[in-house]
């Protein structure tokens, strides 16, 4: 299985790592995309590690970029498909991540942007353990097998979206919101006013605040 890497930011305090936020970029970007949100984000939580690993497979649409999955022309039907498919890349990454370095999923934040986001939203809510927290900007949930049932961990979930965004329509984080609460998740969702496809400074703080509430 494909091995996934890209930028790191140890601990600002220079102490082991006790925490973890995960960075997951959006199609045609790589890691480095995100880890300025680490950057940001590193001077509240001394002790985390960010790391932004990028997508396992170069772009079609990006000759410099990553994807997890390829576009579709039936978008739905791609994004099932394709979060199903990358998934177990992720979930090994994770798995690695917490044995090597004694970090719990109780103190990780998996965190991502559009294509980043629905990947972080189908794994995040498809393990045994619970994590911290799932920050999803821009996304799409994308249940896993098994999600309906109550087969898996239900961590809290934070969702943002730009009310122009075109790319990826805001009204899939509306029906995420209304899908993971009805399920039993815990879900706080906040609409960009007059942004697009982005992260507004708005959505960044309101980012932050659940960030802090579940690692702070």
């Amino acid at each position: 299985m494909v091995k996934l890497n890209g930028p790191l930011l140890p601990p600002r305090s220079g102490r082991p790592a006790t925490q973890a936020v995960i960075l997951l970029h959006g199609y045609g970007a790589d890691g480095s995309d995100l880890i300025s949100l680490g950057q940001h984000w590193s001077q509240l939580l001394p002790d985390a590690m960010f790391v932004a690993p990028n997508a396992p497979d170069p772009c079609a649409g990006s000759p410099f970029g990553f994807q997890w999955f390829p576009l579709s022309v039936d978008r739905i039907a791609g994004r099932i498909e394709g979060a199903k498919t990358a998934a177990p890349v992720l979930t090994e990454f994770l798995t690695d991540l917490w044995s090597q370095t004694g970090i719990t999923p109780a103190s990780t934040i998996l965190a991502g942007f559009s294509q980043g986001a629905m990947m972080a939203l189908h794994v995040g809510t498809a393990l045994d353990q619970e994590l911290a927290g799932i920050i999803a900007f821009s996304g799409a949930f994308v249940p896993a097998d098994g999600f309906t049932e109550g087969r898996f961990a239900k961590p809290p979930v934070t969702l943002i979206h730009g009310e122009l965004d075109q790319v990826v329509d805001p009204d899939l984080s509306r029906q995420a919101a209304t899908e993971l609460s009805g399920s039993g998740v815990e879900v706080s969702l906040h609409i960009s006013p007059n942004t697009a496809h982005g992260i507004a400074p708005d959505g960044l703080d309101f980012a932050t605040a659940f960030l802090m509430a579940r690692l702070g």
